[in-house]
């Protein structure tokens, strides 16, 4: 007689969308969990001898990948509503910035919030994701731009992953925007960030990756090479905003250090396209940006495709720019606006967000060994996840092994 298997958790009646050839789906299948990660997958009718404490029946629902927000500013203070009405009376998007609202504005509010007014207002933003089936949140600094302000945001951001049911990932945005107090002096502030805030708050383990805005009217090309420098002589992984309102050779530059992603991309260049595919650097398109600056240039998708530079997906949950907090909504507007499928709508959540933060070995995909990051939906097909505008199909979550219905969350 073989020997029976010992899982911790085991669900059954339901199809896997495991994501690891196409759709990889396997109908009528079961899915166990041991010790945080997946111990079997495969039909049903295939289980071997086994026992587990704990059998949910997943009632003919689909289960994917836990879905994953690879590019967010979840932590912030205040609102940016006001801006968002002066666009709409004819201002743009750097007429605002340089008047002194736009970031610097979030940048006041955050400084002036205390630690747990920050948690307490990322809460309600956190949960809504929750609820729709991520399982990994990547957090942004950047609304700080001081030591001590940045060190808070980063301090929030671990502190939702400590009580939350969700992995964070967290990204030192220093060069965010320049703050009032280095007016005129940007080579100045990105010395104080490389010099002190970043190898202190790496230091303090609040960081694992590093970001920069390289833009007209964030920091130059070679401002921002400077910041990736010092971030590799850390061993700390790069990514950047590039790309998004012009192009200033940003993801050539992100490739160049092996980065991780760039993300936004409206102005990627065919010679950017061909470094981020030679580097393995992920393309992250953030489609609530484009929609809410009503933006017209779309970003190259097809060149992407075929060069095969992966592409991931994100709320890019930010107050003024993006405040969305809707991972499906952002599948939906990029299949939509940007024409992709449903297929590159949640690869682009789950294996590929995956890549986008370094993660790709550990989550991503349903596969023995990997973190057992899940969510059930109650949905006909996978592909459905990027069609129901305001839809709410997910039954619930399995964050590191463990369960949890959506509406407890």
């Amino acid at each position: 007689m073989s020997e029976q298997l010992h899982w911790d958790a085991l669900w059954t009646n339901v199809h896997l969308a495991t994501m690891s050839d196409g759709y990889g789906e396997i109908r009528d299948a079961a899915i166990a969990v041991k010790d945080g990660r997946i111990a079997w997958l495969g039909k049903h009718s295939d289980l071997p001898a086994h026992r587990a404490d704990a059998v949910h029946d997943g009632q003919g629902g689909w289960i994917t990948p836990g879905l994953i927000d690879c590019h967010t500013h979840i932590v912030y203070g205040g609102s940016r509503a006001d801006e968002f009405e002066a666009r709409l009376n004819g201002a743009s998007y750097e007429d605002i910035a340089r008047r002194g609202g736009g970031i610097v504005s979030t940048v006041h509010a955050t400084r002036a919030a205390s630690e747990d007014e920050l948690y307490a207002a990322s809460l309600r933003r956190v949960a809504a994701l929750l609820a729709e089936g991520v399982t990994t949140l990547e957090i942004k600094s950047g609304y700080g731009l001081d030591l001590e302000s940045e060190r808070k945001m980063l301090r929030v951001a671990r502190r939702i992953g400590r009580e939350l049911p969700v992995r964070v990932m967290t990204t030192f945005l220093g060069a965010h925007a320049l703050p009032p107090e280095y007016a005129g002096r940007a080579d100045d502030y990105i010395d104080f960030v490389c010099e002190v805030m970043m190898p202190s708050l790496a230091e303090e383990g609040l960081v694992d990756a590093v970001d920069a805005f390289c833009e007209k009217i964030g920091f130059t090309a070679a401002q921002t090479e400077r910041v990736f420098e010092h971030a590799a002589s850390l061993e700390l992984p790069v990514k950047l905003h590039a790309e998004q309102l012009s192009d200033q050779g940003g993801a050539a530059l992100t490739a160049k250090y092996r980065g991780l992603s760039a993300d936004h991309l409206e102005h990627l260049s065919e010679a950017g396209i061909a470094a981020m595919r030679a580097a393995g650097t992920v393309a992250v398109l953030l489609p609530g940006a484009f929609y809410f600056l009503r933006e017209t240039k779309l970003p190259p998708v097809q060149a992407l495709r075929a060069a095969g530079v992966p592409i991931a997906i994100s709320t890019d949950c930010n107050p003024g720019t993006s405040p969305m907090t809707s991972l499906l909504l952002a599948m939906n507007m990029c299949c939509t606006l940007f024409r992709m499928t449903p297929l590159e709508a949640l690869a682009g959540v789950t294996s590929h967000a995956a890549r986008a933060l370094g993660i790709a070995a550990e989550t991503g995909l349903l596969a023995v060994g990997r973190r057992a990051d899940m969510a059930l939906w109650d949905v006909a097909s996978p592909g459905e996840l990027a069609y129901a505008i305001g839809g709410r199909p997910c039954r619930s979550v399995v964050t590191a092994g463990k369960a949890r219905r959506v509406d407890l969350l």
